[in-house]
Order: structure tokens, then sequence, then C-alpha cells
């Protein structure tokens, strides 16, 4: 099979959005075609999370059925309640007796200041953006400015959803999905180079490869608005079988990702997580250093899905928006 050089380049998952653009917020749901053992890692200063707990290694339910990414801060939590009630519609879920509870951890991103309306009423719409989300789940799915990325910025560009994947030597598959909001930025000063860019992958977020120097004022601080209008939530899964403790090691690992594509990241202003998911049946040839080369792949596909996010990005069509990458530089 071809690689779409997206998470769905795994078998056995699918991803979909759901956005509104007038405002300008949406959300995107992996969903699971069984429950996978799934584990997270939380670095950011000020993460939104539903049903993290869960997913610690010496907590019992191993699979989950899904995994929400949601703009809307607190408020886009219901987009998971809403993913949730259409895997139930589906048979989905953890049984216990006659009772069917689908398990759908999820986290938020912070879109409410991007000039969209968000005067939604008493309730606010992310329920049914979650439930559209997982209903469209599919192999396919755009990335850039769609569902949980539709309103993502950072700090000198607009954001968005990207995705990449790769093989190890061992012929086990990694993906990332991850939705930029940074506090920082993902390219080098004011210019057109990805921080991410040693790790590209044909030309997957425009081939401008690294700059020829580094010049001291490209490493000074450009961050965007204040506490908890930041994040980068994302996905790393697998088709390794891996126990639960390993996928949390794997999570670990990813968040490297995030250091190599953003500058600087983990900061008290982010709410970062990286959601672990395994799928597969692929063992590793060793239990140490199999996951450490998993590990390490991990890491380089999350940094490429972090750049392809805010390269296929296109700017908010709303008075004094962030300029796209394409905007600025062209393709």
């Amino acid at each position: 099979m071809a690689s779409r050089n997206l998470i769905t380049d795994i078998p056995g998952l699918r991803v979909g959005h759901a956005g509104d653009a007038k405002l300008g917020s949406g959300a995107t749901v992996v969903v699971f075609d069984a429950p996978a053992v799934a584990s997270v890692d939380v670095r950011g200063g000020g993460p939104g999370t539903r049903e993290t707990a869960l997913l610690d290694p010496a907590q019992t339910v191993e699979g989950v059925d899904a995994v929400v990414l949601s703009g809307g801060s607190a408020f886009g939590l219901d987009a998971a309640s809403g993913a949730q009630a259409y895997l139930r519609e589906q048979g989905r879920g953890l049984r216990i007796r006659e009772a069917v509870v689908p398990i759908v951890p999820g986290a938020i991103l912070f879109d409410l200041l991007n000039g969209g309306d968000k005067n939604w009423g008493r309730y606010p719409p992310y329920r049914e953006l979650g439930y559209e989300a997982a209903k469209a789940a599919g192999v396919e799915f755009a990335l850039g400015s769609a569902g949980a990325g539709l309103g993502a910025t950072t700090a000198t560009l607009k954001g968005g959803v990207g995705s990449a994947s790769a093989v190890t030597r061992g012929g086990i598959t990694v993906g990332a999905l991850a939705v930029v909001n940074a506090v920082g930025t993902t390219v080098v000063g004011n210019g057109p180079h990805f921080w991410a860019a040693a790790f590209e992958q044909n030309g997957e977020f425009g081939g401008r490869g690294a700059p020829a120097k580094v010049a001291p004022s490209d490493l000074a601080i450009r961050a965007k608005g204040g506490p908890q209008e930041n994040t980068t939530i994302a996905v790393i899964a697998t088709d390794a079988k891996l126990n639960k403790a390993q996928c949390n090691r794997l999570a670990v690992m990813a968040q490297d990702g995030l250091a190599r594509a953003i500058y600087p990241v983990h900061t008290p202003l982010d709410g970062d997580v990286v959601f672990s998911a395994a799928i597969g049946d692929k063992p590793l040839a060793d239990p140490h250093y199999g996951l450490a080369e998993l590990g390490m792949i991990a890491a380089n596909v999350m940094a490429r899905a972090i750049a392809r996010g805010v390269y296929e990005a296109t700017a908010l069509p709303f008075a004094g928006s962030l300029s796209s990458w394409k905007d600025k530089f062209g393709h």
C-alpha cells in the first residue's frame, strides 16, 4: 500500500473533521476500528483534558475507542461527548453487562480570541461538532485550517492540523496527527525556514531546508497572547504491539518532536498534550532497543506533522488575522 504520509497509514484508525467557519473553530476525532491500547503525556503548563487519568499505565481500562482534539478551550471538552454519542449509536464501547460506555479521551486548545463569532448562546456547539467529526472519519482527511485546526494560530503565522508517517527498519509504521496552536514559532525568526527542516521528507512542507545561519535575533522569543491561549495537542499511533506502559513511553518520546518543531515549547502558557495509541500486532524485535527506535522515529514524525500543519494552513477571514505560511512565502 502506498503511503499517504498521514496517521491513517496505520490500518485500523480513521480521522474526521468538523468545523464552523463563522465560529472560527472546530473539532477533530481519531476513531479506532477496535479498542486501542493508549496512554498520554502532558508537558504544557496549562492543559485542558478529559479522561486522561485512566490512560495512566497503573489504571485498569486498557482500550479507548476514540481520541478527540478540539478548539474552544474548556467549552471544547464537550466535543468528546458528541464523539461518544456517535460511537454509542454504533454499539462501540466498554461493556459492563448490558451497559456500553465508549471510552473517549480528549484535549482542547484555546482559540476564543481569533475573530470568530463565539456568541453561541446557552450551550456551545462543540458536542455537535464532535459528533459530526466522528461520523465523518475516514482514511483521507484535510490538513491545515480544518477541524480543530480551523482557528489555531502560532506566534507569527496561522496554525493548523498536520500529519505525517514513517516506517521503521523492522517494518513498523508510526504516524502523527498534530494541531498546532503554539505560543511559540514553527519557523526560524521571520523567515520561511521551519525549525523541523532537518526531518522533512520529500518537500512535504515546502522544501526550503534550514537557513544558512541562525542569527542571535532569530533566537529571541516571539510569543503570542497570554496565559491559556496556546497549545499543541497531538496523537502518535503505531501498528506495533505495545502494552500500556510502552505506549506511555512512546508518548513521552514523541513529545521531543514538539521541541524539534516549536520554539519555545512546553511553556507555562501552553497546554501541550500527546496521546499515544497502539493498534497493531507487530512485535518489537527487542522490548527496549525496539521501543527506543520507535520513539525516536515517532519524535521525527511528530516534528514533521507540526511543520505540515502550519505549511498547509490558510488564514482566517477575519480582520487582523495572522497570515498563513503560503500567503507570506509562497509554495
